[in-house]
């Protein structure tokens, strides 16, 4: 048999037979620090992996954060065998380890409940402490059919008839309970020790509208009970800042069935919210050198031809809609129409870079499944811009880019983010030697900066390579949020062109930015990153005035007029409630400052300033408070004021 050549931890190299199986590898090192898997030239594999050729191992030990993914696939086994012993007649269907836990899909007549996760829990406690070895076995492709067949797992059998005919076929067992799977798992069952069931969801087999509905159970597991509490903490909280609840109970915005799924209606309260966020993206988009376009929302559908979306993106785009003889299609996208825009008159190379921006509304049809508040939607409105360049510009115009979106990322609370440097794909258009250039001055306008970030090599558009930031909210969850697009298909589709100092025509670069990525998205992160409780610049209403009773009022019209004067948003509560019931619906709408007047305040023309959170100050003229609030109204000043 051939011999293939190991390398271990600290450079050593050893020789095994072609073939052998991690576990035995791992054995000649003594199972260091209680190894619970490893990794074969920096893929997490079980001990069941069989190595064909020579590389680097690398055991797992328990207790890291690489081994989760063993833990938690092996936990969704646990969970599939614990379902079907209560529910025999559940079918199992696909259960993969995500992000922070499992989920597995299911065929089961009546919808599970939360007293049934208890039980399924419990269950699955009972086959832990069994500790059954998870042992894989490898069949061919008749011997699958016939067995799941028997078994009645249609969902299996038809999984097992879409594998490529040279696909080998693998089951894992634990005990008598079995799965087609290709791993990688734990050894043991014993090994999943702190583990969770948290929802229940439906779920389209094979995310297929017109398939059975399935149910979804997601759990989650980590290496002790300390880390599972810390992470079901966080979903606690993740539940109270979710933007579907805040925007009911605030009245920020509301996505109604009589409307559309997907259709977001902005209320007057999130509409400020969102006039603040679009004043500032102008402004400072005014400061930076970009002129702002306006488009229409449909066009001729032989524009998106052109384009290639009919061709590459029609799954996600509405259906065309005739007039005249005429398709015309909603658009999904604002890039051609600047594109036009462009080529409305010849361009010479002194004219670029171009920078065009807009906050244009676009429609996406994303499936009913796949829909999720503000950040999934099927109408948005994207901070869009496009920057036309020359080659030898693109490094600068990157900058420019970076630079402003670290600006607005910091001004709106964001100073964790997560950056991705996205390479050449095995699928692309455009020269390799552009595609090179495009990549590198990518990687130096990144390095300029001293920006931490990770390569993602052939994660690129098939158009270009890419840069992609994720924001980390107070919760530490990333968000996609900002990206910066390469673009040589679309230029070469729309036949652009600018004169060279040649005289001689050439094709411009064309570089798509979006900051938020789109306003729905980016509101709906900023309230669960602030729970609801804006800064003081972005807060729909900043100050709410409340009378203790009506002899009161008159002065308290006048308060309201000179706040109203100073550009603050304000509101008035004259009613006749008590002041506590007042001062708890300002606390519960989360308005920073509540100006309560009585008699004291209006014999000696004050208002006494309560700060939300309940921190009562010295009372004080208006234009006090004014001043005092001014100063804390600047985006780079709010943070310290919080912290007071």
């Amino acid at each position: 048999m051939e011999d293939i050549q190991i390398k271990l931890p600290g450079g050593v190299e050893t020789t095994f037979p072609k073939g052998t199986a991690v576990g035995e590898i791992i054995e000649s090192l003594g199972k260091p620090g209680g190894t619970i898997g490893a990794k074969v030239n920096g893929q997490l594999v079980d001990f069941w992996f069989e190595v064909a050729e020579s590389a680097t191992v690398e055991p797992v030990k328990a207790g890291s954060e690489e081994g989760l993914g063993l833990i938690r696939h092996t936990a969704a086994h646990v969970m599939a065998e614990a379902v079907q012993g209560i529910f025999p007649e559940a079918k199992v269907t696909i259960g993969p380890v995500i992000e922070n836990g499992f989920y597995y899909d299911f065929d089961y007549p009546r919808g599970f409940t939360p007293e049934d996760l208890e039980k399924i829990e419990a269950r699955m406690k009972e086959i832990v402490s069994q500790k059954k070895p998870l042992t894989r076995k490898k069949v061919s492709r008749d011997e699958a059919i016939a067995t799941f067949s028997n078994e009645g797992e249609e969902y299996k059998v038809e999984i097992v008839n879409d594998l490529p005919p040279d696909e080998q076929i693998t089951i894992y067992e634990q005990g008598e309970w079995h799965d087609l799977c290709r791993g990688p798992h734990a050894p043991s069952t014993g090994d999943v020790k702190s583990f969770k069931l948290l929802s229940i969801a439906g779920a389209y087999w094979r995310g297929d509208e017109k398939k059975p509905m399935l149910q979804r159970i997601y759990g989650t597991a980590f290496w002790n009970n300390k880390d599972l509490k810390k992470y079901l903490e966080m979903l606690e909280e993740a539940k109270k800042r979710d933007h579907r609840k805040l925007g009911k109970e605030l009245d920020l915005f509301s996505i109604q069935d009589e409307v559309g799924a997907g259709l977001v209606l902005w209320h007057p309260k999130g509409s400020r919210v969102r006039r603040v966020i679009e004043d500032f993206w102008r402004e400072q988009h005014d400061r930076a050198g970009y002129e702002l376009l306006y488009t229409p929302h449909i066009a001729k559908l032989d524009l998106w031809k052109t384009s290639g979306h009919v061709d590459f993106y029609r799954e996600n785009m509405y259906p065309p809609m005739e007039l005249e003889n005429t398709e015309y299609q909603i658009k999904p996208m604002n890039c051609p129409f600047h594109i036009m825009i462009y080529k409305t008159r010849i361009r010479s190379y002194r004219d670029l870079p171009l920078r065009w921006a807009e906050i244009g509304t676009v429609y996406r049809y994303e499936r009913s499944g796949v829909l999720h508040g503000l950040l999934r939607v099927r109408g948005f409105s994207q901070d869009d811009a496009h920057i036309f360049c020359r080659p030898d510009q693109i490094t600068e115009e990157v900058l420019g880019v970076l630079d402003l979106t670290v600006l607005f990322l910091k001004t709106f609370g964001f100073d964790d983010f997560e950056i991705y440097l996205s390479t050449r794909p095995e699928k692309f258009v455009g020269e390799e030697e552009v595609w090179d250039k495009a990549t590198l001055a990518l990687k130096d306008a990144l390095d300029s900066k001293g920006l931490k970030y990770e390569m993602d090599e052939g994660g690129g558009a098939f158009y270009g390579p890419k840069i992609d930031l994720k924001i980390k909210d107070v919760l530490g969850r990333a968000w996609q949020c900002s990206t910066v697009q390469v673009d040589f298909n679309l230029p070469e589709r729309f036949d652009m062109s600018y004169i060279g100092d040649d005289n001689s025509r050439h094709r411009p670069i064309m570089i798509h930015r979006a900051i938020f990525g789109s306003m729905e998205r980016f509101f709906g992160v900023l309230v669960e990153h602030y729970g609801g409780a804006f800064p003081l610049w972005l807060s729909p209403v900043q100050v709410r005035i409340a009378t203790i009773a009506d002899e009161q009022v008159e002065y308290g019209e006048e308060v309201y007029r000179k706040l109203k004067d100073a550009k603050i948003r304000v509101e008035k509560d004259f009613r006749n409630e008590k002041l506590g019931f007042k001062v708890r619906e300002a606390q519960l709408e989360k308005i920073p400052y509540l100006l309560v007047i009585g008699n004291n305040e209006v014999a000696e023309q004050t208002v006494s300033p309560r700060r939300r959170g309940g921190l009562s100050m010295d009372s004080m003229n208006v234009y006090k408070f004014l001043e005092h609030i001014q100063e804390e109204l600047d985006p780079e000043k709010w943070k310290e004021v919080e912290k007071q």
